[in-house]
């Protein structure tokens, strides 16, 4: 490895819960991770397979975990190796509506973090914008006194931080489904582009609820282990609380859900709802049209009748005609029909 740090790595270093160094080259991780007072983070943003190999093979990674590094539509999990623990989540965001959606015209981004758990430090690995590390480090900075109790702290403040990305998500998916249910009885909305829209709304959901139910198991299973190895109770309270907000998360993708089922199937019972509105305005309009069709069939006649070839006759046809329909048409708007 090079002695230079690539612009696309970050390194940073704790003793005792200060920071004494930062953007250190890789060369030097293993020899930090050996001193028992030190508490290491390496990232690496899009790293090539040369350099990913090179931190694997100094930091003695797992080759099964490696492979789920680089292997594509990795479910969210944990798993624990001899010498650490690998874990697989997601940082999501919702992009704004003047942003253009991707592929499968969808705004919901999503972007796997690969995390690395030694005893003395922490390495992520992820690709793309969607983690936002300037907060995850503004995280740890603002609770400096946490990371005194070594690895823990650092992994809580990643997974706070993808944990409060995954509910401004959820709040975004949120609003827009109030605005489907808005618009389902304004008579104004395009019932095209509110289909469309509910569809949209509906696959976001999807997508994001794979990634949201698993961090349930996922933070749960670093309680257990915590409990396992009895480590300090000081950090308890920090993911039970972190716990919570899985759990809330978890409860509102699933009463979203709910919801954008409700818009579906109501906006279908009102697509029923105005068709038969204009099946009985057509059959109205149909009625009264087929008085004047009658009435001048039977005066067309030709054979006598009464008032045949006199204007008597046409006064009484023309006067059938309108009451007749002025009839219909009362009788029609009574009810609704019209």
């Amino acid at each position: 490895m090079t002695a230079a740090v690539p612009d696309h790595v970050r390194t940073r270093l704790w003793r005792d819960g200060r920071l004494v160094a930062e953007n250190y080259p890789l060369a030097e991780v293993s020899e930090h991770l050996q001193d028992e007072g030190a508490l290491v983070w390496v990232d690496l943003h899009d790293p090539t397979h040369r350099e990913l190999s090179d931190v694997a093979d100094e930091l003695d990674f797992d080759p099964h975990a490696v492979e789920d590094v680089v292997a594509h539509a990795e479910r969210t999990k944990v798993t624990r190796y001899a010498t650490h623990t690998f874990m697989t989540i997601y940082a999501t965001s919702l992009a704004d509506e003047s942003e253009p959606a991707d592929a499968h015209g969808s705004r919901l981004r999503i972007t796997r973090v690969s995390v690395f758990v030694v005893p003395r430090g922490l390495v992520t690995v992820h690709r793309g914008t969607g983690l936002d590390v300037g907060e995850v480090m503004r995280r740890w900075d603002d609770n400096s006194d946490l990371l005194r109790h070594g690895t823990a702290a650092l992994l809580h403040g990643l997974l706070d931080v993808v944990v409060d990305g995954q509910f401004e998500t959820i709040q975004g998916l949120d609003d827009a489904i109030e605005e489907l249910e808005d618009g389902l009885f304004d008579e104004r909305a395009h019932i095209r582009a509110l289909q469309r829209h509910t569809y949209r709304v509906r696959k976001e959901l999807v997508q994001l609820r794979r990634v949201v139910l698993p961090m349930r198991e996922v933070v749960a299973a670093v309680m257990r282990h915590r409990a396992e190895r009895g480590n300090s109770v000081e950090l308890d309270g920090w993911y039970t609380d972190l716990y919570d907000h899985v759990i809330r998360a978890t409860e509102w993708t699933e009463s979203l859900r709910d919801m954008v089922t409700t818009v579906f199937e109501t906006n279908l019972s009102l697509q029923d709802a105005r068709l038969n509105m204009v099946m009985r305005k057509l059959t109205g309009w149909a009625a009264i049209i087929a008085v004047p069709t009658a009435v001048t069939g039977w005066y067309g006649q030709n054979v006598p009748y009464p008032g045949f070839g006199q204007w008597s006759g046409v006064l009484s046809s023309t006067a059938i005609i309108a009451g007749s329909a002025g009839m219909l048409y009362i009788v029609f708007k009574q009810r609704n029909w019209l």
